[in-house]
């Protein structure tokens, strides 16, 4: 257990950063594995998981600024910036060097953490990750317009929460979300207060535009030979495609790919058991990454900058 930090079986932890309160879980005992949860999720995303992971890991598992029991400021949202939080918690906690582990946006922060700060990357894992292709559910894209503020106040509204629920067979088959469906719903609710919709739209916003996601990390993904990375992914997932799995597991040197044939968007939450056992033996086979200043300074040189991004796939 990290210095400092109190023994805890999972449930809500805090500790101030830069004047803000981060709300975090942390539980078991072992080598660190930071959780990153996706855009309008929290920690709670993780609960299924959580206790099995903890049997031979310290993990800890924050809500990002901005989400969840976190504070919710006028703040830098931008995946850069969630980067630099959670190096700054995990500074707080005592935890120097982790296995990092993100999911849909949370994905695209962990490859940022492991970009920004090489050396306290031991290694990288990936599921249903943003940041591999501009395709992303529909309704992400229409929430980065211009009017969006406007339309989530009204459809978080009393009156639409219930009519939302009376409708939701129709709602069901009309959005598209397959299994994902009533995850999905029931973290629409958590946009009824102003500061958590500025919180969503800031940070989505930084990504996401009415033509996709925006961002890319596959410009960089050279720079993770030598970093032992797992992608896994649901192939139902209708937020972001599975596709993008394959795209990613080819930019990534010596990446493992595994698939979750029944699961959504949600793999660790769909298959528990399976995913726990599969992040477990991953920890446990691979080696940790060290950081080379020379040998990163050659991958820099030798790299690719500009291969692949967003655009291929609009």
């Amino acid at each position: 257990m990290p210095s400092g930090t109190e023994p805890a079986d999972g449930g809500l932890l805090f500790r101030e950063v830069h004047g803000y309160r981060r709300a975090f879980r942390m539980a078991g005992d072992g080598p660190p594995l930071l959780l990153i949860h996706g855009i309008g999720d929290s920690s709670a995303t993780w609960e299924p998981v959580l206790p099995l992971l903890a049997r031979r890991f310290t993990v800890i598992a924050p809500d990002l600024l901005g989400h969840g029991e976190s504070d919710k400021p006028r703040a830098d949202y931008a995946v850069a910036a969630y980067a630099c939080g959670m190096r700054d918690l995990l500074s707080v906690l005592g935890v120097d060097r982790v296995t990092v582990a993100g999911h849909s946006l949370g994905g695209g922060i962990a490859m940022q953490f492991a970009y920004q700060f090489p050396e306290r990357c031991e290694r990288l894992v990936l599921v249903d990750s943003a940041g591999v292709g501009a395709e992303v559910h529909p309704l992400l894209r229409a929430a980065s317009g211009p009017l969006a503020d406007t339309g989530i106040r009204l459809v978080t509204s009393p009156p639409a929460r219930a009519a939302a629920r009376l409708a939701a067979p129709l709602l069901r088959l009309g959005l598209g979300l397959g299994t994902d469906f009533d995850y999905v719903m029931e973290r629409y609710q958590s946009l009824t207060s102003a500061t958590a919709r500025t919180a969503f739209l800031r940070t989505l916003r930084a990504g996401v535009d009415l033509r996709g996601q925006a961002i890319t990390m596959l410009d960089r993904c050279y720079l993770t030979a030598g970093l032992p990375t797992l992608i896994v992914w649901g192939a139902g997932d209708r937020v972001i495609p599975v596709r993008h799995a394959y795209v990613a597991h080819a930019a990534m040197p010596g990446s493992v790919l595994e698939v979750f044939d029944r699961a959504g968007h949600f793999p660790h939450r769909d298959d528990p058991e399976r995913f726990a056992k599969l992040v477990e033996s991953f920890i446990e086979t691979t080696a940790a990454a060290e950081y080379d200043p020379e040998k990163w300074r050659a991958h820099l040189r030798a790299g690719r900058p500009g291969d692949g991004g967003p655009s291929s796939g609009s």
